[in-house]
């Protein structure tokens, strides 16, 4: 097992990394402090993971409170209802939110654990790759609202994040490609070398080869660990964090939440941002090259629906990272390194009609 911290003070917490966490029946049970627990997640993992999770609690008092799966159901609905449960169980204020399952769970339940009593323990069980490298490290929780993605939310973090490789085995093969393309976002705002070794062993991370996950999951736990200690409102470079986002939660607002999972979403932004650094000519072509050809290597889309140019504008508009009127983008300088800049209106239009017109300056080969 390795061990990732998180550095925030009183406020720090361990990421644990292995294989065959579950089944770790002492590192389960030392992550609930209190005699009550709720385990929230969904029928999907909860038919995998949840008989093995809760035999750790044999002397716990837990109560399971399952929501539906996906991205529609991270509502204010489903926060109520868990909310709901929490009351009609009576748990007190040293029970503990367990959430079992991928980012719409973890979500979900870390707003549901920082708002019950004003605050209850959280531990977070991720069992999807996008929540082990990202969502569940860092302490954004949130719901979605009709106006955008993540609208209503607070920081508040777990007390441990227990991320078992193993799970990785089941995921579905689109789900698994999703995840990474968080892992790649990583190499592309912070490690230069991060990303060079991700295009040469992307046959062996596809592959699932366990030495190969566990260095992905491990660095891309260092690196947003290392971000969020210096920054843990994101009140400066934890905005880097953003990459690609801004782009991607328009394309799932303006499908509904319904066609494009949550990283299929940031990898077509991801390919964005980079058409904008390449027009506002903060980046090279070459390194947008790349960056387009490692989504592409790892079975992610590259190309936006088809969506009109003003739409997209606007749905941006309504984008948590607007700041005082003025839309602010993780625009990258170079492979391993982005910068936040208020937005160029001339090369962002353009890069979106060169996403309606199904073209882009990243059109050919790399010469790298």
């Amino acid at each position: 097992m390795r061990q990732v911290r998180v550095e925030l003070g009183e406020r720090s917490y361990p990421i644990h990394i292995g294989s065959g966490l579950l089944s770790d029946a002492a590192l389960l049970r030392a992550s609930v402090s209190g005699s009550q627990a709720l385990v929230l997640t969904n029928p999907t993992v909860a038919d995998l993971y949840l008989e093995r999770v809760l035999s750790a609690f044999t002397d716990v008092d837990v109560d399971v409170h399952m929501m539906p799966d996906g991205e529609s159901h991270k509502s204010l609905e489903e926060y109520g209802r868990a909310l709901d449960f929490l009351l009609s169980k009576r748990h007190n204020r040293t029970t503990t939110v367990v959430a079992l399952g991928g980012g719409v769970v973890g979500d979900l339940a870390g707003f549901v654990a920082a708002t019950y009593q004003r605050g209850v323990g959280f531990v977070q069980i991720p069992t999807t790759l996008l929540a082990q490298v990202d969502s569940s490290v860092g302490g954004k929780t949130a719901v979605n609202h009709s106006a955008g993605k993540n609208m209503i939310g607070a920081f508040y973090q777990p007390s441990c994040v227990i991320a078992d490789l193993a799970v990785l085995a089941s995921l579905p093969a689109r789900e698994f490609r999703a995840g990474l393309a968080e892992v790649i976002k990583y190499g592309v705002i912070f490690d230069a070398g991060f990303f060079a070794w991700l295009e040469e062993s992307a046959d062996k991370i596809l592959a699932l080869d366990e030495a190969a996950l566990a260095h992905a999951v491990a660095r891309s736990a260092e690196i947003k660990a290392e971000v969020v200690a210096s920054d843990e409102r994101e009140s400066g470079i934890r905005a880097i964090l953003n990459y690609g986002h801004t782009f991607g939660h328009a394309i799932e607002k303006l499908t509904q939440y319904g066609t494009y999972l949550h990283g299929e979403a940031v990898a077509i932004g991801m390919v964005q941002a980079a058409i904008y650094g390449c027009l506002a000519e903060t980046l090279s072509i070459d390194d947008g090259r790349r960056i387009r050809r490692l989504v592409e290597r790892f079975e992610l889309p590259c190309e936006p629906p088809q969506l009109s140019v003003e739409s997209v504008l606007e749905a941006m508009g309504m984008d948590k990272k607007v700041s005082d009127g003025k839309l602010r983008l993780i625009v990258p300088v170079a492979i391993g390194r982005v910068e936040i800049r208020d937005a160029d209106s001339k090369p962002l239009r353009q890069a979106l009609e060169y996403s309606v017109a199904g073209a882009s300056p990243l059109d050919g080969s790399s010469d790298g």
